[in-house]
């Protein structure tokens, strides 16, 4: 079956359907009294969930950090309500955390077996292998809604359903105001998901550079050591294997690209899968949905603005991958390339499986399979990418990667 093109025309000021455009104003008065000041979220998270106790706080300066980037954006009403939920939704996870394990200290003393880690850029296959390993029985994965909301109110103890429908109900708009993000990103309720949302719960992740170009916030996240907010994240899987049980991890996210090091300190013996693609491809592509979901938060997006700094972006992180590569060797890491992985993506499922010392058994090969039926490529249509849409140049882009390219892409 052919897939669909489809040609983005409105990525600089972005059109909606009658439908969702008075959805748009209809939530706008819900902003009129939000601010993105920490003061306010801290109260709102208190008020809503009934607690009061943050933990540490050693995550404010961070906030603040983050806060000043933000507000120097130009933001539509809907944009502020929805960076400012979002922030508020961050705060109410960690009184949440604080009160699970102010109920359950034995949490931390969990154990959690050395998880498969997927670390790669968007647009290399990352979320197709996340989704295929996480098939089968042999791994505990993170499904949207539990990412979004990992720990329960107490009202509503382990009933799952609650935070299944409000998550839901956030993912129907979603795809009813970006119709074409299906076809970059699939995302529904149960749809597995990057721990970045985890991450973001202690205020020091590249999450937040999705939402928006905010080189203030990149340069006090990258001048932070990642150590802390790593044991952060692991208490924090330690707490969802409390809830809802789970063996071994399979985790996938960029962010962990350039933090090696980190990673091989926080989670020992981990297994780690490295996906790599053409970087001139990635970027325009990785850029390009960047772009098109700003129309979440602006009216008039600055596409090429937007485009520059994700081209600079993934060029330093594919740099730190380049030099800290070898931090985990071949006994525990693989590299996969996207066409081998394209090619025959259940042998290299099989692989992995192979590298974690796990076996591939027939519950597992039939989960596989029974995905991939379900999940063909491009059912959502295929975009047609253009790097000079967005302001890009192919072929100083292919210069500027020529070292990671020569690296990880050579043939041979």
């Amino acid at each position: 079956m052919t897939a669909v093109l489809i040609r983005l025309t409105d990525l600089s000021r972005p059109t909606f359907s009658p439908e969702v455009q008075a959805i748009f104003e209809a939530m706008a008065p819900m902003a009129v009294d939000l601010r993105l000041e920490s003061d306010q979220l801290h109260r709102m998270a208190s008020e809503q969930t009934g607690l009061t106790d943050f933990g540490s706080r050693d995550y404010t300066e961070r906030l603040d950090v983050l806060l000043t980037a933000m507000n120097e954006l130009e933001l539509t009403p809907t944009g502020l309500l929805n960076l400012h939920t979002q922030l508020l939704q961050l705060l109410k996870n960690r009184l949440q955390l604080v009160d699970l394990l102010g109920r359950n200290p034995g949490i931390a003393e969990i154990e959690l077996v050395p998880p498969v880690v997927i670390a790669g850029l968007p647009r290399t296959g990352t979320t197709h292998l996340h989704n295929l390993l996480s098939a089968g029985p042999t791994f505990r994965s993170l499904p949207y809604w539990e990412s979004i909301e990992p720990f329960p109110p107490a009202a509503e103890g382990v009933d799952i359903e609650p935070r299944r429908e409000r998550t839901g109900q956030a993912t129907w708009f979603a795809n009813e105001a970006m119709p074409h993000f299906a076809a970059m990103h699939e995302m529904t309720t149960d749809h597995v998901h990057e721990e970045i949302q985890l991450l973001a719960n202690d205020f020091s992740t590249m999450y937040f550079e999705t939402v928006a170009e905010l080189p203030a916030w990149r340069d006090h996240y990258l001048g932070l050591d990642q150590t802390p907010h790593y044991h952060h994240l692991r208490l924090q899987l330690q707490a969802l294997q409390h809830l809802r049980g789970g063996g071994r991890w399979v985790l996938k996210s960029p962010q962990h690209l350039e933090q090696l090091p980190v990673l091989a300190q926080v989670f020992p013996g981990s297994t780690v899968v490295v996906t790599h693609r053409d970087p001139v491809s990635v970027t325009v592509s990785m850029a390009t949905m960047v772009v098109y979901t700003a129309r979440m938060y602006r009216n008039e997006v600055p596409v090429e603005r937007l485009a520059g700094y994700w081209a600079d972006r993934i060029e330093r992180m594919l740099g730190t991958l380049v030099a800290d590569r070898e931090v985990f060797g071949p006994t525990s890491s693989m590299d996969v390339r996207f066409d081998d992985f394209m090619a025959d993506d259940l042998a290299t499922a099989r692989k992995v499986y192979d590298l974690a010392g796990e076996p591939v058994t027939a519950e597992v090969e039939a989960a596989m399979g029974e995905f991939l039926a379900r999940h063909q490529r491009d059912r959502h249509g295929r975009i047609d990418y253009q790097a000079a849409a967005i302001g890009l140049d192919a072929d100083e882009l292919r210069e500027r990667f020529a070292g990671y390219a020569a690296r990880f892409l050579a043939a041979g």
